[in-house]
């Protein structure tokens, strides 16, 4: 089995930050890509930001420039660290990742279980 486990997130004013931090766990042999993905009430699930083995990073639009991703091979963990957060940024952060549990086995994508980020006006 593969857990993703979120930690962070809560509620802050517009303007503020706040980090979120998510860790695989389990039968894991490569972490190819993890990411973090959001949905706003009455909204699709929608990209945020995803970082490759190697430290290659995307972002959507929306957050470039305020949010940054990173991740810590070693410990199988994703963070994001959210500044200048704004109200349109409320959503529920999951996290994502694209294991592979054996050699030869094929990628897998896990989700976390999700963390309500709340920004207040």
């Amino acid at each position: 089995q593969v857990q993703l486990v979120e930690s962070g997130g809560g509620l802050v004013q517009a303007g503020g930050s706040l980090g979120l931090s998510c860790a695989a766990s389990g039968s894991i042999f490569k972490i190819n890509v993890m990411g973090w993905y959001r949905q706003a009430p009455g909204k699709q699930r929608e990209l945020v930001a995803t970082v490759t083995s190697d430290g290659s990073t995307n972002y959507a639009d929306s957050v470039k420039g305020r949010f940054t991703i990173s991740r810590d091979n070693a410990k199988n963990t994703v963070y994001v660290q959210m500044n200048s957060l704004k109200p349109e940024d409320t959503a529920v952060y999951y996290c994502n990742a694209l294991i592979t549990r054996q050699a030869m086995d094929i990628i897998r994508a896990y989700w976390g279980q999700g963390t309500q980020v709340t920004v207040s006006s």
